[in-house]
């Protein structure tokens, strides 16, 4: 069934000193079409680099608090953004998950340069130096930011994914260090993330993997050593780091994900993805050259036109990479049912029903629809 559209742990660091920072504000951003924003800014004690943090789109700018005074102690000038519509910004988010996208695409850019443009206007700040991290839906906006303002020297990720134009820029950005978390248990979550930041050929990037730890910011007040770590990660990657312009990445090969989601939506490109993919499980059996979700997708969109046979090859493999997830043996049963064999769909039918009692990552709501339609195939087929 088509999806609705909407390691390693590192060892806990040790604390730098902090410094005496100032106290925190509260600010109004104007945005370019007059809404105001409304935004948190932590100054440090003395001039130092710029972090800009955005919030997942079920909280707001108060989930980074903690962090932003930590990181201003440590010497991080930091500015935390209300989205228009959430929190205290005013403006529209949207009614639906449609105009939401379109608004999160269409007018938070400009929201967060004018921020962006605030931050740097302030004393003390570096405007050479500086980072962005998103938890969730400000995963995107992170990455963003950093495309469009090269002062940003590295970016943290937590709980999301990215557009197929930043995963580009990740791409093409060897030079961009990342840090990346994300918790099992969290709807995917982690190889959705997993697979974004394998776009990056940045051999420093560094994700760190939990369970059950929840999602975006709130895994801060279960996994403790989260915060130092990225904490840490900065001070590395900007604070310490030289001024001025670093030095140009040298040239990397290709990354696995990238090699394989290129030859995948290439015409013709199946079956010498199929290989790709088996190598890869050969050489690594944790190796994630795609998400689910996206997967199953991309299965759809060739079953719409005529290419059941490659549908199946591309169903298959999200079953042997997603064997926990009902869905993947739904859309093989569906694939199979549209090459006219009854026998294989009814057998990826019941496997469906089967695999959704133990499924833990796909939420409720859409179990059921999956459920219905498993049944549905078993009594028609019958």
């Amino acid at each position: 069934m088509t999806p609705t559209l909407l390691s390693v742990a590192l060892s806990l660091v040790a604390a730098s000193p902090a410094q005496t920072s100032g106290a925190s504000q509260v600010i109004d951003i104007k945005a370019p079409d007059g809404v105001i924003l409304k935004a948190t800014y932590y100054p440090a004690a003395k001039p130092g680099p710029a972090v800009m943090l955005f919030h997942a789109c079920n909280r707001d700018r108060s989930a980074w608090k903690a962090f932003a005074e930590e990181a201003a102690g440590r010497g991080f000038h930091v500015l935390a953004l209300d989205f228009r519509g959430y929190g205290e910004s005013r403006g529209s988010r949207g009614d639906n998950e449609l105009q939401q996208t379109w608004i999160a695409s269409r007018e938070w850019p400009a929201d967060i340069d004018a921020a962006w443009t605030w931050l740097m206007s302030q004393r003390g700040v570096d405007k050479t130096r500086a980072a962005a991290a998103g938890a969730s839906c400000g995963v995107n906006p992170a990455v963003q930011l950093a495309r469009r303002h090269p002062e940003v020297r590295t970016v943290v990720l937590l709980s999301g994914g990215l557009t197929p134009e930043t995963r580009e820029f990740l791409r093409d950005s060897p030079g961009l260090p990342i840090f990346a978390s994300a918790s099992r248990g969290d709807a995917g979550i982690v190889d959705t993330l997993r697979w974004a930041v394998g776009w990056s050929r940045n051999p420093a990037n560094t994700f760190v993997e939990y369970k059950a730890a929840g999602h975006g910011t709130d895994m801060f007040a279960v996994e403790k050593d989260l915060p130092p770590q990225i904490l840490k990660w900065l001070e590395t990657n900007v604070r310490d780091a030289p001024a001025g312009t670093p030095a140009a990445a040298p040239a990397a090969k290709p990354t696995d994900v990238e090699v394989f989601w290129t030859t995948v939506n290439a015409p013709g490109g199946i079956e010498k993805a199929r290989k790709l993919y088996d190598e890869a499980r050969a050489r690594d059996k944790t190796v994630v050259l795609f998400p689910e979700g996206e997967m199953n997708q991309l299965g759809y969109r060739l079953l719409q036109t005529g290419s059941a046979q490659d549908a199946v090859t591309v169903f298959q493999m999200n079953v042997e990479a997603y064997p926990n997830s009902a869905n993947t043996y739904d859309s093989l049963s569906d694939a199979y049912l549209a090459m006219g064999k009854k026998q294989e769909a009814l057998d990826y039918a019941r496997k469906t029903l089967d695999a959704l009692a133990a499924d833990r990552e796909t939420p409720e709501e859409f179990k059921k629809l999956i459920k219905d339609g498993a049944e549905k195939k078993l009594k028609e087929i019958k």
